[in-house]
This record gives structure tokens, C-alpha cells and sequence, in this order.
């Protein structure tokens, strides 16, 4: 038996010695850049916090001067030469000085413009060590004595806005915890002063004047909910130029037991144009409208407001009515279990038999399978046996898997309209799916039994194999799996 591997920890690393350690670490210097920079500011940080902020200054300026683009083969040596920038800024920094570690971290999350411009950060990492200094933030604030933090709210000021990712907003934002209530008095009276209406001449698409003011109200909003100022944030979000947030609006006065001004907030529908809209697979199937991202959040928030106002009925009747229009699953289950003992039964009836006249039949069935309720899903493919489309093979795929075990026939019904689809129209990338389909349509058969009201699978495999006999490439698939 061989064995356990000890652990790594301090006291193992310690039995080894001061020699040996050493050798170690000149070793791992050599063979990574970031570990010797990492070595180097240890060093630095023995002989005082000075030295160490000379190293980090010097790296600072550098990405301050710098305008190249960093090519591709570059970008994870760039990426981690910022980590450990971060590193030796939190780790080697903080713990002596947290006053100059937190200058150096607004010094950094001020680079983040000019960084973005000179590199592809599709991967994100980039974006990644900027998050982790905002991270980072909180619990050097939380080292400052009395006199730092009282001094913070002049820091923040002078790099708020600096950047459109509003990395400075939120490291602001992780600080407003951990300041007395002196220090964050003196934040909002400075943020305040700093709110001014656009300057004669500067257009509307100043991003840095606007930016600058969005991170502001922000930050003012946040010191508002600090105090329990309802009316302050109200006041800020519906300030001249801004664009308020019906929602976020209603459900703090609703929070606040002002229930019929939230009422009010709630059923002010913003424009459809500034909100995101999503589409699922079972809606693409359908060609249906767009969904948009909230609604079902939006309604049942005028629900809870009705409830909170003691107009019950009414509540059930807009979750109801959502529910009819969107077949959304998670506000049925809401609308049931706020029905009284054993009214659900008929409810659930209703939902269901609405589900099978609704127009999008595909949203439809994943409503039945997601319930789950496959003996109705499976009449409901059964139904529409001619009207399944095989493009949509996110719905339908899953759809055929929770049907095989137990609704041959209809499963039957889906995997032919996935595999009639890929074959039609020659999609030679899915033929190892569309194999993969027949397999299923094979297997199925002996079970289908005489009473479904389908084409046998033979006749089925025979048409099939005549209509499609000359794409060798799919038969060459399913020659693969026998």
C-alpha cells in the first residue's frame, strides 16, 4: 500500500532548512519572471514599505506610458505580469502600509482605460485581476486607523470616473462599509458637490462627464440605503438627465411599506427598446416574440405589492395572467402554492389545458416536460406530430430523451423530425447526430406496438433509405455505429 503523500505547509517547507529553501527559490525564480518578481518584492519589503512602493511606482508608470499593443503570444505573460502587481501590492504592501497599498490600487484600477485599449481581453483574464483588486480593497480599508479613513473620501474623488468598467466605483463602493459615520458624511457631501449638469457645448455623448456622474449617484445611492433614506435614493434616481428605474423603485417602497407608491412605480413599463430582450429554444422554434429580461420578476414584485395592499384576488389574477401569457413555469408554481388547500388541483388543470391551446407549442412542451407532466407532453407531440421543426434541436433533443422511457410514440415523433431535418437539408457536420438519431428510432421500434397511429419504423427506414441513398457520408456514420 503505498504511502500518503505529506501535505505542503510551512512546517515541512521549514524542516528543509534555509539552505535548501534558497536553493529552491532561486530555482523557481529562474524558470517563472512572476515568482522572481514575487522573490524580489519580499526582499524589497524587509528593508521597509519604501522599497517595496518603489518597485510597484516604477511598474505603475510603466503601464501609464505605454501605448503599444500587446500581441497575442504576449497576452498571458502581460496578464500575469498584472497579477503579480496586484500580489505584491496587496500581499507584501498592505500589511505595513495600507494607506499607500490603497493609493497604488486606485493608481492601478486607474489604468484600466488605457490597458483595455492595447489588448484582446476576450478571454476576460484581464478583466479578471482588475475584479480581484476591487476585491482586495474592502480589507485594506478595514486596516486604516481613524485618521486614513477619514482622509479616503478625497482619494476616491480624485479617481472616480476615470474608467467606463467602474472598477474605482465599486472598490468606493466595498469601502463605504468599513468608514465611520463621519468619514462617510464628508464622501456624500464631497459627491454632492461634484454632481453639475452638463457643461454649455459638451455633448450628450461624453462618456467620461457621464460616466463620471452615473458613478456618482451610484455611490451617493449606496450612502442613501447606509442612513435608510428611501426618499434620498428616489431623489438621486429620478434626478434631471438620468433614466429611472421603474423596478428598482418599486420594490424599495415596497421594502419601505409604501406599497401604494410602488404600485404606481411598478406598472410604469420602461420602453421596450432599452431593455434586453432574450429568446429561448423553445421560443425560436415557435418564430415567437421576444421575451424581455425582468418581466416575470416585474410582475410578480406588482403581485407582491397587491398582496401587501390586501387585494389577494388581484394578486393571483396578474400572475395568472402572466402566466397565461408566457406559459413561464416558476409564476405557476407561484400562483399554486399561494392557492388555498386542494385548489390547486383545479388550477393545475386550467394551467394545463391552456398550455395545450397556446400557440407556441414548443414553449408548450417544455412547460409539460419541465412540470413534469409527460403524459400530457407526450399527447401534446402527438397532437402536433406535423408540426415539429428539427432546427430546434435544443428543445426537441431533450424533449425525445425524457419521452423514450415511457412515450415511445411520441418520442418517435421527435427523433424522426431531427433526423428528417438534418437529412433534407444535407447538414453533412450533423450526420454523427443524425446517426445517433437513428440508433434511437432503431431501438424504440419493437416497443412502439400496433395501436400508434405513426408509420411503422420499416416503412419509415425504407423511404428513408430511398430518399436519401446518395448521402454516403450519413450512411457511412451509421455503418460507424453498428
Amino acid at each position: 500500500m503505498p504511502t500518503p503523500r505529506k501535505p505542503l505547509g510551512l512546517e515541512t517547507l521549514a524542516s528543509l532548512g534555509v539552505e535548501r529553501l534558497a536553493r529552491l527559490v532561486l530555482d523557481g525564480a529562474e524558470a517563472s519572471p512572476a515568482f522572481a518578481k514575487r522573490v524580489k518584492a519580499a526582499l524589497a519589503a524587509a528593508k521597509g514599505p519604501g522599497a517595496v512602493e518603489s518597485m510597484i511606482d516604477k511598474r505603475l508608470a510603466g503601464l501609464e506610458r505605454a501605448r503599444g499593443f500587446v500581441d497575442y503570444d504576449r497576452v498571458r505573460d502581460f496578464t500575469s505580469d498584472l497579477d503579480t502587481l496586484v500580489d505584491i501590492t496587496v500581499d507584501e504592501l498592505g500589511p505595513t502600509d495600507p494607506a499607500s497599498a490603497i493609493d497604488r490600487l486606485l493608481r492601478f484600477l486607474a489604468t484600466a482605460p488605457a490597458v483595455f485599449e492595447r489588448i484582446d481581453d476576450s478571454s476576460g483574464r484581464v478583466q479578471g485581476v482588475y475584479h480581484r483588486a476591487v476585491d482586495a480593497f474592502a480589507p485594506l480599508v478595514a486596516r486604516l486607523g481613524d485618521d486614513d479613513k477619514a482622509m479616503l473620501p478625497q482619494r476616491l474623488m480624485a479617481r472616480l470616473g476615470e474608467d467606463p468598467w467602474d472598477y474605482v466605483t465599486g472598490a468606493a463602493l466595498a469601502a463605504l462599509a468599513h468608514l465611520p459615520p463621519h468619514a462617510v458624511e464628508r464622501f456624500d457631501e464631497l459627491l454632492a458637490g461634484a454632481i453639475a449638469k452638463p457643461a454649455e457645448g459638451t455633448s450628450d455623448r461624453d462618456w467620461e462627464q457621464r460616466a463620471r456622474r452615473n458613478a456618482i449617484i451610484t455611490l451617493r445611492q449606496a450612502i442613501a440605503d447606509r442612513r435608510g433614506d428611501v426618499d434620498a435614493w428616489l431623489a438621486l434616481e429620478t434626478a434631471e438627465g438620468g433614466a429611472p428605474d421603474g423596478f428598482e423603485i418599486a420594490a424599495r417602497l415596497h421594502a419601505a411599506g409604501r406599497h401604494a407608491e410602488a404600485l404606481d412605480w411598478v406598472r410604469r413599463q420602461e420602453p421596450r427598446g432599452q431593455r434586453l430582450a432574450v429568446m429561448r429554444w423553445s421560443d425560436q422554434a415557435d418564430g415567437a416574440q421576444f421575451r424581455y429580461h425582468g418581466d416575470r420578476d416585474r410582475a410578480e414584485l406588482e403581485a407582491q405589492i397587491l398582496e401587501a395592499l390586501g387585494e389577494r384576488d388581484a394578486a393571483q389574477a396578474a400572475r395568472w395572467a402572466f402566466f397565461e401569457r408566457t406559459l413561464d413555469i416558476e409564476m405557476l408554481r407561484t400562483h399554486v402554492a399561494r392557492l388555498p388547500d386542494f385548489a390547486e388541483f383545479d388550477a393545475l388543470d386550467r394551467a394545463f389545458a391552456h398550455a395545450a391551446q397556446h400557440a407556441d407549442i414548443h414553449r408548450a412542451l417544455a412547460l409539460l416536460l419541465d412540470w413534469p407532466r409527460l403524459d400530457l407532453a407526450a399527447r401534446h407531440v402527438l397532437i402536433h406530430r406535423a408540426h415539429w421543426d428539427g432546427r430546434h434541436y435544443g428543445a426537441l433533443v431533450p424533449a425525445a430523451e425524457a419521452l423514450a422511457a415511457d412515450h415511445v410514440a411520441a418520442a418517435t415523433i421527435l427523433y424522426r423530425a431531427l433526423l428528417d431535418d438534418i437529412l433534407r437539408r444535407a447538414q453533412s457536420s450533423a450526420y454523427a447526430h443524425a446517426a445517433e438519431h437513428l440508433a434511437q428510432l432503431d431501438a424504440l421500434a419493437p416497443r412502439i406496438g400496433t395501436d400508434a397511429d405513426i408509420v411503422d419504423h420499416a416503412t419509415y427506414r425504407t423511404e428513408m433509405a430511398k430518399s436519401h441513398a446518395r448521402k454516403a457520408a450519413f450512411w457511412a456514420r451509421v455503418r460507424e455505429r453498428s
